[in-house]
């Protein structure tokens, strides 16, 4: 095994989008994880879910029924030798399955057991279903996406479920794994998608502590209303962000579309950003998004072309940091963050396994 998390043995009990995301990221780096999915759960002639295959990548995958005696006591028995647990149910369903925390606590006080939902594991909304968007909205975030006079638009659920979700769980599991070291007792993680969002805007609370950010959606100077922070549309097709916050890029973008400083609105006139708008506007759409890649290709101006799916594994930056793998034959992130001190495994597909065979080998290796 290679990785900086070589020898770790997590339980990935098997659920939708963020918990399995959480478990890939831990399995990239060497945990040896192994997930308990329900039998005829998966679908495919491998035991597979064809929608989520690339995020059970790097580990195994067993099926245990856990409403069965003998099916829990195995699972248990895995508690046992495990360094952490992972779940994404709602609250009390693990007890229900006679797999709750205090249980699997009992039997191995070292177990970190992280629990992520949507709501927490406590409050008046514990127990209500809900997804990335109900999160987003209930946090604050929702409302300021989207362009004025429309209504608030979803950035995809990259931001509650994996941003909020899964790296949030990561962390906290990281962090009581820090503090077994010390104490050598395990605990209880709770992650929440809610509690992780509304860290994912803290820069956000403070620029509105500071009056920065004030405006009605569609009016600041992030999401997208600012013509130096926005995309445009290019002759052909086709679009290039530009990012352009600081003086010195903002100079330097007017400097490469051929614009004169002198007879535009400032920068940070608010008043004249719809002039500003126009302007950029028009140049961009004059030219071909190849063209002005080229243009900025060599000027350090944060204005990039918009690339696809099917495009940005081909970027020269891309490929120079092999930030994309291919996995039997399907296009994947690769593995980070990199590390100098270690090699981190190599990307391969999911693997069937026996329960029974993985309680044998960790028992055999013994307990912490």
């Amino acid at each position: 095994m290679t990785g900086p998390l070589a020898g770790l043995r997590v339980i990935e009990m098997a659920g939708l989008g963020p918990t399995p995301h959480a478990a890939m990221m831990l399995a990239d780096l060497g945990a040896d994880v192994v997930q308990i999915g329900r039998p005829g759960e998966a679908a495919g002639p491998d035991g597979i879910a064809g929608a989520d295959r690339a995020l059970m990548r790097n580990r195994r995958l067993a099926q245990a029924d856990l409403k069965n005696v003998d099916d829990r006591e195995l699972a248990l028995a895995l508690v046992d030798s495990a360094d952490v647990l992972l779940e994404g149910f709602r609250p009390g369903v693990m007890e229900r399955l006679g797999l709750g925390p205090d249980i699997c606590l009992a039997r191995n006080p070292c177990l970190v057991s992280g629990g992520l939902s949507g709501g927490g594991q406590s409050g008046p909304r514990a127990w209500r279903a809900g997804h990335d968007i109900n999160y987003l909205a209930l946090t604050g975030i929702l409302e300021t996406m989207g362009p004025a006079g429309a209504p608030p638009l979803p950035p995809l659920n990259l931001v509650a479920d994996f941003g909020g979700g899964s790296m949030l769980l990561v962390f906290g599991v990281m962090a009581a794994l820090w503090q077994r070291g010390s104490t050598g007792l395990g605990q209880i993680v709770d992650a929440a998608m809610i509690d992780g969002s509304g860290l994912l805007a803290q820069g956000l609370w403070s620029w509105k502590a500071a009056g920065r950010w004030s405006a009605p959606r569609g009016e600041n100077i992030l999401d997208g209303s600012a013509p130096f922070y926005r995309t445009y549309e290019c002759a052909s097709g086709g679009y290039m962000a530009v990012g352009a916050l600081e003086p010195q890029f903002y100079a330097r973008m007017l400097a490469g579309l051929e614009l004169d400083a002198s007879t535009l609105p400032d920068q940070w006139d608010r008043s004249g950003w719809e002039v500003l708008t126009v302007a950029l506007v028009d140049r961009f759409a004059g030219r071909s998004r190849a063209d002005w890649t080229r243009v900025f290709a060599g000027i350090d101006a944060c204005v990039t072309p918009v690339l696809s799916f099917a495009e940005a594994p081909s970027d020269p930056h891309m490929v120079a940091r092999n930030n994309f793998v291919s996995v039997a034959g399907e296009v994947q992130a690769a593995p980070g963050p990199r590390f100098s001190g270690c090699a981190v495994l190599p990307v391969s597909a999911a693997a069937v396994c026996s329960l029974a065979d993985v309680v044998t080998q960790w028992a055999g290796a013994g307990t912490r």
